[in-house]
């Protein structure tokens, strides 16, 4: 990983060559670099085969020391300053409900791989209460208190997260198509995550940057847990497969629909509470190829995963 230099005219940071007047071709290759570092095919497979290990004896990531009072408005190139709020703001008001995550997360995954549920929802005791949160939810916790640390270092006013419902658990007959489409828009979420807080790095330096990899270091991290699981569990599943699941549900043909995770829905909310339609056409462009270039890097690496290795990481203690 590139060290971290002292700002001046023309730096050296996470992403590469870093200055105040970044044009859009330099952010592109910021975005480049910063995906072949993080996302790199080995990366992946280390953050999947991690998962049985964490299994075992789960170990929160630590994070790196941060100087919060260093950070600073000259840290944020190529992004309107009111703009980059506002994406702040969202992601604050979007990662705060971990709990309501995860529980129903566990809920999903409880009956058909236990394992995974203990992982992302922790234990719970005969009465459903919560005895000891999973390690998703003891990474990702930290991600709200650091982006409301940068909101204030940034503006000097402190921010509540909105209160926002998350949508709860809701069972058919079929647990296994449940749990299909819920984990289809829990790995959606995560990528979209990874999607922007890589994006951010790439128009950020310093303490500021710091901050945005620490949590795009966890959303890859547990992406390629969700994904790279799911692919094992639903060994049937297929580009087609999931355009078909997408369809049904986007088309409301399901019964119980209107009760489920709609994956259109998140991407109209997160459009909003994102202020996407005060980005600039720069701002946009970029980051639709930042989620087109990870999502061809996942495909990549996700036909690389055989049956016979994700068999010999999860099929053995599974239950």
């Amino acid at each position: 990983m590139v060290e971290t230099l002292q700002l001046n005219s023309t730096s050296i940071d996470l992403a590469g060559q870093y200055h105040q007047d970044l044009n859009y071709w330099q952010i592109q290759r910021r975005i480049d670099a910063l995906i072949n570092h993080y996302l790199s095919v080995e990366h992946l497979r280390d953050r999947l085969e991690d998962l049985p290990v964490q299994f075992r004896t789960p170990q929160t990531r630590p994070w790196q020391p941060i100087d919060w009072q260093a950070i600073d408005r000259q840290q944020v190139v190529g992004i309107d300053l009111d703009v980059f709020l506002a994406i702040l703001k969202g992601a604050i008001d979007t990662e705060a409900p971990i709990r309501q995550y995860t529980q129903t997360s566990r809920l999903y995954l409880e009956q058909l791989h236990p394992q995974m549920a203990r992982f992302v929802g922790g234990s719970v005791d005969e009465h459903g209460s919560l005895i000891e949160p999973g390690l998703w939810e003891k990474e990702e916790r930290q991600h709200t208190p650091a982006l409301m640390k940068v909101y204030a270092q940034l503006t000097g006013e402190k921010v509540t997260p909105a209160q926002r419902s998350v949508r709860s658990y809701q069972s058919s007959d079929n647990p296994r198509n449940d749990l299909y489409r819920h984990g289809l828009h829990r790995i959606a979420t995560e990528y979209g995550a990874t999607c922007l807080y890589l994006w951010l790095m790439a128009h950020t330096t310093g303490p500021l940057q710091s901050v945005l990899e620490e949590l795009a270091r966890d959303e890859i991290n547990h992406m390629t847990k969700f994904w790279g699981f799911g692919v094992w569990a639903f060994p049937e599943s297929s580009l087609p497969h999931i355009g078909l699941t997408l369809l049904r549900t986007m088309q409301g043909r399901l019964t119980y629909s209107q009760n489920h995770s709609s994956l259109v829905g998140t991407l109209h909310r997160m459009t909003n509470v994102l202020a996407w339609q005060s980005w600039s056409w720069s701002n946009r462009v970029t980051f639709i190829f930042t989620c087109t270039r990870i999502l061809h890097r996942l495909y990549d690496w996700s036909r690389s995963l055989t049956a016979a290795e994700l068999q010999e990481l999860f099929g053995k203690d599974e239950g």
